[in-house]
């Protein structure tokens, strides 16, 4: 058995799983087959299922979702991969005005088991048209659930989970999450309930919640932070639906701060509904108002020189905590997230 496995390791394993459980199941998408296999998470799926199951798509993002759609409809389960999320926006009006719509249009009676997997990321000159972080669009529409995996050792579960759902499911993916590991024997049974809400560190200064790729930060950030002799939660949210967000309201009444990190825009963002949440929930339990950091409100610049200061990471996490605290925080000079602004820290494998 290897020593590990990877994020894209146990994407294609619960795809390959899902496949095995459902005969009648499809999975498209533009490079679905190609040998790199959309950065290795669908690497062996044609081979194995043959091109009747598993195909290529043309670059028609609108039409491939209304086949997808339609073939939910008539009863196929439907896994369905797109590369970059700034592209599904073409398909935005198949995906809300008919999809998200179905179930309660008659009345429960109609499933549409569709799964979109779309990926996010950033970095090395992406812009402002290929690294946006769209989730809080999704998640707005009721009928559509959004879920956003942060770690190795339950995505297969989550995945897994989201193709099973009789209903739309956006699966929203960072690429830097991709080559992320953990050891075998640390992976969630794939036929689990994932957990709505995941509790990663335990304290009582604060609570740090995150999810996707700013989970990485938000844990560097932890740990680093109980070296100082400061112990917060962080809690990664899993699924983007305040119903389920109890044990989050739970952490926040217990310490009193709640500093929340989004891989999207701060302005109309999760961060922000987050925010409102705690607010509603936990309002005479804070000790200060919600922190929310998150990207500023304009366009990511493509100069690696301007996005120097356009992301949040580990040093900032700290630093808001500190200032939450009302304590100064040294940060060593040998603490840092990366050489280089634009990729994952020194701890942290991934594509680029």
């Amino acid at each position: 058995m290897p020593d590990f496995t990877t994020f894209k390791e146990q994407i294609n394993f619960a795809q390959h799983e899902a496949m095995k459980q459902d005969d009648a199941m499809l999975s498209f998408g533009l490079g679905i087959d190609d040998p790199k296999g959309i950065f290795g998470t669908t690497s062996g799926l044609a081979e194995q299922f043959g091109s009747d199951r598993v195909f290529d798509m043309p670059t028609a993002e609108n039409a491939m979702t209304g086949i997808g759609i339609g073939a939910a409809l008539s009863g196929s389960r439907v896994l369905m991969s797109h590369q970059r999320m700034d592209f599904f926006l073409l398909a935005m009006d198949q995906l809300v005005n008919n999809a998200a719509k179905w179930h309660y249009m008659f009345n429960g009676e109609m499933k549409v088991p569709l799964t979109v997997r779309v990926i996010v990321g950033r970095g090395w000159g992406q812009g402002p048209t290929h690294a946006q972080n769209l989730q809080s669009w999704f998640a707005h529409v009721p009928g559509l659930k959004v879920v956003v995996p942060s770690t190795t050792d339950a995505v297969a579960s989550q995945l897994y989970d989201a193709i099973m759902d009789d209903n739309p499911v956006l699966f929203i993916e960072h690429r830097w999450l991709h080559e992320q590991t953990c050891k075998p024997e640390q992976v969630v049974a794939i036929d689990s309930a994932p957990e709505p809400v995941r509790v990663h560190r335990q304290g009582d200064s604060c609570t740090i919640i995150a999810n996707s790729y700013m989970l990485v930060e938000s844990l560097v950030a932890a740990d680093y932070l109980a070296t100082k002799g400061i112990h917060v939660d962080v809690l990664e949210t899993v699924h983007l639906d305040p119903d389920n967000w109890t044990s989050i309201y739970q952490s926040v009444n217990k310490t009193g701060r709640a500093i929340i990190c989004d891989s999207a825009h701060k302005h109309f963002s999760v961060a922000a509904e987050l925010s409102s949440s705690v607010t509603e929930h936990c309002f005479s339990s804070l000790k200060l108002p919600p922190m929310r950091l998150a990207l500023p409100n304009y366009p990511e610049p493509t100069s690696y020189f301007l996005t120097q200061s356009y992301y949040q990471n580990a040093k900032n996490i700290v630093s808001n905590v500190a200032n939450a605290l009302g304590v100064r925080v040294e940060i060593d000079e040998d603490f840092q997230t990366s050489q280089h602004h634009d990729i994952p820290g020194a701890w942290f494998k991934g594509p680029f």
